[in-house]
């Protein structure tokens, strides 16, 4: 895709404007990017939306470590702030606390990424599958046990077809 404003070389920021319901998209290359400030002065990173999230998902202190990383000594409240972590064992440290924000976000606590339509073929339909059965007992412990045969006949046939299609 080319760059909106010069028209010549690759656009490599896609910026989204939504303003009163009403969707607006610009494509740019880094240059042009450069040159139109408002777009990249913008006080919105990453980090910050990650560091937002963990201060409004949980104000207690019930999954607080007691103490920071034992490697970098990075705490939680730090953490907060910046959003980023201050070495490799920080995960595991304050991974209590992020699951929950992680879960909430994707679904799922486990990272699934994406999956390349050339190489997808059965280990999307497992990764469908898996979360079918995670659907699944959930039903069977909100007792809805309709949705349960429905999600069980679902999760049958997908696996079903996937044998038809190994032979």
């Amino acid at each position: 895709m080319l760059c909106d404003e010069c028209g010549k070389n690759e656009a490599k920021v896609h910026v989204t404007y939504i303003i009163n319901g009403k969707k607006t998209e610009r494509h740019l290359c880094e240059e042009c990017a450069k040159k139109n400030q408002s777009i990249l002065n913008s006080s919105f990173s990453m980090e910050n939306l990650f560091s937002a999230m963990l201060n409004n998902a949980f104000n207690t202190t019930t999954y607080l470590p007691s103490k920071g990383c034992s490697t970098c000594g990075m705490t939680y409240e730090e953490f907060k702030k910046t959003g980023k972590f201050g070495c490799s064992h920080c995960i595991d440290t304050f991974k209590p606390r992020l699951m929950p924000v992680v879960k909430s976000i994707q679904g799922y606590a486990a990272h699934t990424g994406k999956i390349p339509k050339r190489a997808g073929g059965n280990y999307k339909v497992q990764k469908d599958i898996e979360k079918l059965k995670e659907e699944l007992k959930q039903s069977i412990e909100r007792e809805e046990y309709e949705t349960a045969a429905k999600l069980r006949d679902k999760i049958r046939e997908m696996e079903n077809n996937m044998q038809d299609g190994d032979e």
